[in-house]
């Protein structure tokens, strides 16, 4: 399957998404509201491929005709004719909500709308459409030319037929998908890691234990590629904050409340490797 794919955000979710489906034949439009993000985004997306090419991973004549098929703009407008249209804008309902509701006018009747959202119920997102039917969550994993993860997400109206060819796009640029049939906030991979990294910080925060002996017990421990502590450094202390505040907005449910020290953390700016320093320095 192949067709023509809009990504609405140029950032390294939306950028990421861009590349594995233009790798893998889609036709894609690439947009964000400044030729600043555009260009921040196709530069990540060209290093990205010079960097499989000078591993021997991928052919240079096919990065250079996966280039091809990506087109950057600032006009939302060209989202019309595409098959499949998946947002990735910032993790906020109400910039969700801006872009859904003008997706709804601009989109083809039977285009499938996804969400790229971690932690927002799509029931939420959907309800400023009048095609709730049509949208779904596509959760993708960073970075996403690496993560072989998709997390489809169910709303409270999406169709058998939308959940399915959200499928098969995710899987024609080579994810396999795990279905959410309930669309619970934070879904299961967020609700899992959000457990995770907040008790790892309120044990660190308390002194029971060092943030290497806490990621090593979940690596030698649970057989974990990496470690809660580190994964938030990875993800960003900043992201992972936001995400457990939204499920615990939702839920009500205490083991999702982020203790004091991430939020100090982000205060401070220390919210993992992009700054330097998290609960590890970098």
């Amino acid at each position: 399957m192949a067709g023509k794919l809009a990504v609405i955000g140029a950032g390294l979710m939306g950028s990421g998404i861009a590349q594995v489906s233009a790798q893998a034949g889609w036709d894609v439009v690439l947009r964000d509201v400044t030729d600043e993000a555009l260009n921040r985004g196709l530069d990540g997306i060209k290093a990205s491929y010079d960097k499989f090419v000078s591993k021997g991973k991928l052919d240079a004549a096919d990065a250079e005709a996966a280039l091809a098929r990506i087109t950057p703009t600032t006009d939302l407008d060209a989202a019309g004719d595409a098959d499949v249209v998946v947002e990735a804008v910032f993790e906020k309902i109400e910039v969700k909500h801006e872009i859904f509701r003008a997706l709804d006018k601009i989109a083809r009747e039977d285009a499938v709308l996804a969400s790229n959202t971690s932690a927002i119920p799509i029931t939420k997102i959907a309800a400023v459409t009048g095609r709730p039917e049509r949208v779904v969550g596509t959760h993708f994993f960073s970075p996403v030319p690496m993560m072989q993860l998709c997390e489809l997400v169910r709303g409270h109206k999406t169709s058998d037929e939308t959940l399915a060819r959200a499928r098969e796009f995710a899987e024609s640029v080579g994810k396999t998908c795990i279905v959410v049939n309930r669309d619970v906030a934070g879904f299961v991979t967020t609700r899992l890691i959000s457990a995770l990294v907040v008790e790892a910080a309120k044990l660190y925060e308390s002194g029971v234990a060092s943030a290497e002996d806490i990621d090593i017990a979940c690596k030698l421990g649970f057989g974990h590629a990496m470690g809660p502590l580190a994964t938030a450094d990875l993800t960003g202390v900043d992201i992972l904050l936001h995400a457990a505040s939204n499920i615990y907005t939702e839920s009500q449910d205490e083991k999702f409340a982020p203790p004091e020290l991430m939020r100090r953390m982000v205060d401070a700016g220390d919210i993992g490797r992009k700054s330097g320093q998290g609960f590890y320095k970098h």
